[in-house]
Order: structure tokens, then sequence, then C-alpha cells
């Protein structure tokens, strides 16, 4: 009684000379009883439990020497030790490689008395990893002395590895446009897939269909020599883990290969390694099933339903590249038919050609016979009919050789036919030829003829000197052209020489500057260059002519037979305005240079009449009946043709 009335009173009639003086909570503790004392002390505790006990988060209380007093029920859910495991002991839950690290953040806490926001990792009693964030204070008593430490912990492992995924996703996505070849892409994701699953491999294993066999097509593998072995192996399609997931098209972990049904350890056997563990799931498509992603030996843990959906997640993502290779090799058999058809058409044109220069050729020489048996007053009034058909043939045998030289192959059965024809019928032919022409020497002639137009034209490669050959052609063209108004300049630079068949570069030389002629009105200028560039001699031809319209321009980059003006055929002079309009030579000296390796490149703009009459702003006139005057040519239009050829090494 007495210490209940003493209880009261000092409860009454004291209070406390400091109040809220910091680290004594229980300042009136001398008015009090032992027995009060204790009372209330475990009502703090049994008060400051429940408020740890109701805490979701882990939380553990530690003595001053970090022995365990007191851990919650989420710390035992979480981690798997309970508090007659742990009571007077440390928490085993440091990895080894983190010791360091958690002997600098105690010191820290010590001296700071307080912990906030820790980001580390901690084991659970089975041996999981786990990312936590740890916050925690120093514990005084009343009298201001260390009395213990309390910790809460928070797991963020799922966070965590929700992020690296979301990562992870993120840069496989972003690699698929980039790595333009199937395995360095898969080998890439399967290099992910290892780090973000931590695993000692991750394999893409594909399906042969044609043999029903496995395959490992790319992999990311913790020893290289292993991966190498596993790339030889190949297994059936029913067996092993991944025969299975490719039956069921469902995901499939195995915890231990040694209890699996499905486990299929002869590739273990081949490639000299031991799967403890493993992970498979399907690589589909909306058809079917293609392949398999695996991984294998986890080196934390189980596998577990997080990674199943990450993995499948990432198996979706590679089926598009590996199905797009399909079509890819599809679309590349294809190829390999229509060339094979090409190379059939290209027979047809062969024959076709042949078979049009023999009449050509008839045809001319029974024009020269016709000029020859003529009266002298019947020639001259048929000479132009006989000077306009001599032209349209010699247009045409123009025509067939360019015709020739856009085909690689050449086909020489026809000379090789009317050779051995004559060389046994020459002795007949020269009796022939004396009894009724009185001219022996026709054979010879015949002969001539034959192999000029059906021999073999060999291309010898030799060095070639551009500015010297250009400067030769130029003057023997130039006179072709004496009848125009033209403008020639020439700038022909020394440079080193090239290596390709003298009469090639004759051909795209010639070819060029009779471009740039007839496609120039008179009072123009056509300016000729040879110089060094950045790779080599170049050669550069540019006009003042009407140029090309943007349509024409657009189809000579899609390798179409055009010209200035495909629908405007002229029977002119060779090097007269707008004489031409075959539109082959262009296209024949784009083939020259995939074929001799030297580049084209063409920049043109249309001159006003042109250009009006694209956007319907002008009439429809043949172009050579409006530029007489040149009014409409403007200062900007023509066309440069800049070649690129590749020095010849030493």
């Amino acid at each position: 009684m007495s210490d209940q009335n003493n209880s009261k009173t000092g409860g009454s009639s004291r209070r406390d000379p400091k109040p809220g003086r910091q680290g004594r909570p229980f300042a009136d503790s001398k008015k009090q009883t032992p027995l009060d004392l204790y009372h209330k002390i475990r009502l703090a505790e049994r008060r400051y439990r429940a408020l740890l006990d109701f805490l979701p988060d882990p939380a553990f209380v530690l003595n001053p020497d970090s022995t365990v007093t007191y851990v919650n029920p989420a710390f035992v859910d979480v981690f798997g030790w309970t508090l007659e495991e742990l009571d007077g002991r440390r928490i085993p839950f440091v990895p080894e490689d983190l010791k360091p690290q958690v002997r600098d953040a105690v010191r820290r806490f010590f001296r700071d008395k307080t912990i906030h926001g820790h980001q580390t990792k901690r084991l659970t009693k089975d041996g999981r990893l786990l990312d936590i964030v740890l916050n925690g204070a120093i514990v005084y008593d009343e009298r201001n002395r260390l009395a213990g430490q309390v910790i809460t912990l928070k797991d963020v492992t799922a966070q965590k590895q929700n992020e690296r995924s979301r990562d992870t996703l993120f840069r496989i996505a972003r690699a698929l446009p980039r790595h333009r070849r199937l395995d360095a892409l898969l080998a890439y994701i399967a290099g992910e897939v290892r780090t973000l699953i931590d695993v000692e491999s991750a394999m893409v294993i594909l399906v042969d269909e044609t043999r029903q066999e496995f395959y490992f097509y790319a992999g990311d593998y913790e020893n290289r020599k292993t991966g190498a072995r596993f790339k030889e192996i190949r297994f059936p399609a029913d067996k092993g883990v991944a025969g299975h997931v490719l039956k069921t098209g469902r995901p499939l972990i195995v915890p231990d290969t040694a209890d699996s049904p499905f486990f299929y350890k002869t590739v273990d056997q081949q490639a000299g390694h031991q799967t403890r563990n493993m992970l498979d799931v399907p690589i589909q498509t909306k058809e079917r099933t293609i392949g398999v992603l695996c991984t294998v030996n986890k080196k934390q843990g189980a596998f577990t339903d997080a990674d199943v959906a990450l993995l499948s997640s990432i198996g979706s993502m590679a089926a598009l590249p590996i199905e797009n290779a399909a079509v890819n090799e599809q679309l590349k058999q294809s190829y390999r038919e229509v060339k094979s058809l090409n190379q059939a058409k290209d027979r047809v044109i062969h024959h076709f050609s042949h078979e049009i220069k023999t009449p050509l050729a008839v045809l001319t020489a029974s024009l020269d016979l016709v000029a020859k048996r003529l009266q002298p007053d019947a020639a001259a009034k048929l000479a132009d009919i006989m000077a306009r058909a001599r032209r349209n043939l010699n247009r045409l045998l123009e025509m067939e050789y360019e015709i020739e030289d856009l085909l690689v192959k050449e086909d020489h059965r026809p000379h090789r036919m009317l050779a051995t024809l004559l060389t046994a019928c020459s002795d007949e032919l020269e009796v022939l030829a004396v009894r009724h022409a009185g001219e022996a020497e026709l054979v010879a002639a015949i002969r001539r003829r034959i192999e000029e137009l059906f021999g073999p034209r060999a291309e010898k490669t030799v060095a070639i000197r551009l500015n010297q050959a250009v400067a030769t052609w130029l003057d023997a063209l130039q006179p072709k052209f004496a009848h125009r108004r033209l403008r020639l300049n020439r700038k022909l630079e020394p440079v080193a020489a090239i290596r390709m068949p003298v009469s090639i570069l004759h051909k795209v030389v010639e070819g060029l500057i009779k471009n740039a002629v007839e496609y120039t009105p008179d009072n123009g200028v056509v300016d000729v260059g040879v110089y060094t560039g950045p790779t080599g001699p170049v050669l550069r031809v540019t006009d003042t002519g009407c140029g090309m319209t943007a349509e024409n321009r657009r189809l000579f980059d899609d390798n179409y037979f055009i010209g200035y003006e495909p629908l405007h055929y002229a029977s002119r002079q060779p090097f007269d305005f707008m004489a031409g309009g075959k539109g082959l030579d262009l296209l024949r000296m784009k083939i020259f240079a995939e074929r001799f390796q030297f580049e084209l490149h063409i920049d043109s703009t249309p001159c006003d009449y042109l250009a009006g009459r694209q956007t319907g702003q002008q009439g429809t006139a043949p172009i050579e009946s409006v530029c007489r005057d040149g009014r409409y040519c403007g200062r900007n239009s023509g066309t440069t043709v800049t070649v690129s050829f590749k020095k010849t090494k030493n």
C-alpha cells in the first residue's frame, strides 16, 4: 500500500527538473518501485515489438555486439531463419564478396548513428541472393548508453529484376536493326540472357526441318572451348528437354538434370560438359515453333517463374529475325532462279544478236554492190536515198554492237561455223570469184569480214595513261563534229596509270563525248577534264546542253534503256544535235563500270523547255525543233558525267 501511496505522491508532487531531456524517457523512475519500472519497460517493449511485428518488411533488433535479440515475422518469411535459430548469434546472410563493403558500412553506421536507403545484397537461408534497401538506427537506454541496433530491410529483388529485364529488352530491341548478320544478333541476345539470368551458358537451338535435327546456332558460354564443341553437335529433334519443348510448345524448368526424364545426356558427353539445371523456352512464330532458347546452370538459386516469363519474352523477340532470315534465304533462292532464267534470256538475246547481224551485213554489202552498178547519172539521183539507207543500216549495226556489249558472255559458234565452211570451200570460192568477179582476193576479203563480224574480240587488260588516251581520242573525234558550232575545252592533267582493255575505255570516252555533243545545241560548251581524284584518275565530261528530266534520271538509276528524248528518233548524221535517241550508251557504260570496277556518276539539270514539258507548261514538240536558238537553255542546264577509276598498283 505504502508503495502505491509513495508512487502516487511521487507522481503528483514532483516534476522532472529537465523536461524533454533526450535519452531519459523514464525521468521520474526514482519515485517508482522497481516492480513498477519493470512493468512499464515490459509494456513499452511489448508495444515496440507489436509495432515491429506489424511491419510488412523484414526487421530485426541486435545487441551492442551485433548478435540477434529479435526478428519479426516478415524477416522469417523472407529470409527463412527463425528467432530460435538466430537468438544470441549473428545472422549469416552477408555474401562473401560483400564483407569488406559491409565492414565499411558498419563503421559509418556507428559514427552517424543512423543509416538510410543503403542498397546492398543479402542471402536467404536457402541460398537465394536478394537485392535489399537497408535502414537502421542505434538505440540507447535511459542513461544514454548503447543498448542495441534496430534494422529494417526492404526486399527490392523483384523491382531490380524488373528494371534489369526492362533494360535488357530495350537493348535487345535496339540491337535488332543494328546487326545485319543473324548469327551475330543471336549471339548478342544470348550474351544479354546469360548476364541477366546469371547462368553459365545461354544458347539458341534451331530446328533443321529437313533433317529433323537440332543444332546450336548461336550462344554465349562461360567456357569458350565448350561453346566451340557445342557448335559441332546435332541431335534428334525429338530428344532432350529441347525436344519436349518443341513438341509441347511450353517452357520447361529442370531443377536437377539427374532427376529429369527428358534430359539427353548424349549432348553433354559429346561437348565434355556437365549440365546441372536448365530452363528451355520455345522460339515461336505464328505458325510453328522454330527453335529453343536454352539457359544452363544457374549460379545462384533455382530457375523461377520470373525467369520463364523473361526468357519467353526474349524468345519472342528472337523469333522475328530468325523468321526474316528464313524468308531472306528463300528470296536468295528465288534470286538464283531468276538469275538462271536471266541467263537463258541472255542466250536468246545472243542468238537474236547474231541472227540480226548477218542480214544487216548482207544488206550493207548489197548497197555497196548497187552503188557500184548504178550509172553515174542514176547514182547522182539516188545519192540521198543510198546515204539515208546506209546511215540507218549503220545505226542498226551500231545498236547490235551495243547490245552485244551489254552481255558479258559471248557466243562464237557462228564464227567457228563460217570459218570452217570458208576453209573447206576456199578453193571453190576462189575459182568462182575469179570466174565471175575477177578478184582473186575475194576469199581473203570474205575471211576478214567474217572475222570482223563474228570473230571473238579479246579484251586484254593493259596499263593506260588516261590523260594521254583521252587526248588521242579527242583529236580523232573532233573533226567528226567540226560542222557544229560548239566550243570544246580540254584540261588533261597527268595522272597515274589505270588497267583495263583499251577498247572498253575507248567506248566509254567516245560515248561520253558523243552524248555531250549530240545533246548540246549550237553555241554550247563541252568541257573534258582528267585529274587525280581520291581513289585514282578521274574523267569528267560536262556540257551545257538540254540535260535530263528527273524521270529519265530515275530510269537511268534503275538501269532502264533511256535516252534524253526516247520517243523522238532521228535519222541525222552522228554528232548532230539530237541525232540519237537509242538510250543504250549510258546503260552500256554502267555495265562496263560494274564489269571493270570503276564508278560512274551523273549530275543533270534539265533546261527550261524540258522542265516545263515535265510539269505540263510546255508543248510536246520535239526538243530539237525549239532549241535551235538556245532560248530555252538556262545557265544551269546541262549534264556532268564523272568516271572515277582506280590507279594501278605497282
